[in-house]
C-alpha cells in the first residue's frame, strides 16, 4: 500500500471538515491556509461565495512589522490584521475553519490573535 503524502492527506482532512463548517451571510468561514514560509486567511460567506475581509504575510501593509519575526509571530499579527479588517466591515462572528491543519503552532496563534482582536468564534 502506498503512502499518501502529507498534502493529500490534509485535502482529505480539509473536505470532511467542510461538510460541517460553513459560511453564512450571519456567521462567515474564518479560511486558513499555511504554505511553508507565508500564512493566509479569508473571511468567505459562502452561500454567496464572496471573500469579505482577508489577510496575508505577504501584504504590503505588513510588511514593515514582519521585520525580524518568527512565523508564529507572524501568523499572530496576520490574524490581528484580519480582525480589524472584519471589523471594519460590520462583522463580529465567524466560524473557524483550519484548513486540515491541526489547532496548533501557527494556526492557533492566527487564531487567537483574530479573537484577541474582537472576533468572536
Amino acid at each position: 500500500m502506498a503512502k499518501v503524502s502529507s498534502n493529500i492527506a490534509r485535502k482529505r482532512r480539509h473536505a470532511r471538515i467542510r461538510t460541517t463548517v460553513s459560511g453564512t451571510p450571519d456567521q462567515p468561514r474564518l479560511c486558513v491556509f499555511r504554505s511553508l514560509s507565508n500564512i493566509y486567511a479569508q473571511i468567505i460567506d459562502d452561500t454567496s461565495g464572496m471573500t469579505l475581509a482577508s489577510a496575508n504575510s505577504m501584504g504590503a501593509e505588513l510588511k514593515e512589522q514582519l521585520k525580524g519575526k518568527n512565523k508564529t509571530q507572524v501568523a499572530e499579527l496576520v490574524g490581528s490584521e484580519l480582525a480589524r479588517g472584519a471589523k471594519e466591515k460590520g462583522i463580529s462572528r465567524v466560524v473557524f475553519d483550519r484548513g486540515g491543519y491541526k489547532y496548533h503552532g501557527r494556526v492557533k496563534a492566527l487564531a487567537e490573535a483574530a479573537r484577541k482582536a474582537g472576533l468572536k468564534f
